[in-house]
């Protein structure tokens, strides 16, 4: 091969290695500096190119790298040292002691509280995203007062058919939770499949039995003497 031919392969090669160079750093981006992927290089921190670098050294150059990034080898080295040194270094492992004495469950509130720290929460916030350590909250359980078939089930009479030819033919009764301004309240109706209406109901902090009990007796007593309606109910515990 001619001269011409060796610097036309040895550009290229150095053309690749400049696009492989340059791939790693946009994967950097996403990693360390969390960046969008597509965030011009050119145009981050000093700090940023900084952690860019000491992240791909010594698979790639020093000079290859301050040259794509545009960052002069001294601002590099002023970086470096200043991100050698943690102030936070012995807080971030009473942080990570706590947040395992806690089991996982204290934010960076809590953690604060139980270090009785003069950091400012801020800081303890960003030590423990910095650390990955993210509280885990437990998802509310939805209230159901069906706990499954705890004695053998009645016949189901109703079969999905709920409606009604005359009043006090077919009830139905459930107990329903509702969310007050100052806890929770449990309603317990009675309603007439004939015309919807309700019938009779209570109200109470708990869905206990006493509470449906005191519905249906309530429910009875509006009753003519020869009514006797089938009662639907939801098998609830």
């Amino acid at each position: 091969p001619s001269a011409a031919d060796d610097d036309d392969a040895e550009a290229l090669r150095r053309r690749v290695e400049e696009l492989e160079l340059e791939n790693a750093l946009m994967r950097e981006v996403v990693e360390v500096v969390k960046k969008d992927p597509g965030a011009d290089l050119r145009r981050l921190s000093n700090r940023e190119k900084t952690l860019l670098i000491d992240r791909l050294r010594p698979a790639y150059s020093l000079s290859s790298m301050t040259c794509l990034l545009a960052i002069a080898p001294s601002s590099y080295h002023y970086h470096h040292a200043r991100l050698g040194v943690d102030k936070y270094a012995g807080l971030r492992a009473e942080v990570a002691g706590a947040f395992a004495d806690s089991k996982g469950r204290y934010g960076y509130r809590r953690i604060k509280a139980v270090l009785k720290t003069g950091v400012s929460e801020k800081a303890v916030r960003r030590i423990m995203a910095e650390e990955g350590l993210v509280a885990h909250v437990p998802k509310r359980r939805r209230y159901s007062s069906y706990e499954g078939e705890t004695t053998p089930a009645p016949a189901n009479l109703v079969d999905r058919n709920f409606t009604a030819e005359r009043p006090n033919e077919k009830w139905l009764t459930d107990i329903s939770e509702i969310k007050a301004r100052d806890g929770k309240v449990y309603l317990s109706p009675m309603i007439d499949c004939f015309d919807g209406k309700i019938v009779a109901y209570t109200a109470g902090f708990s869905p206990n039995a006493e509470l449906a009990n005191r519905m249906l007796e309530k429910a009875a007593s509006t009753l003519p003497g020869n009514a006797r309606p089938l009662v639907h109910s939801d098998r609830g515990c």
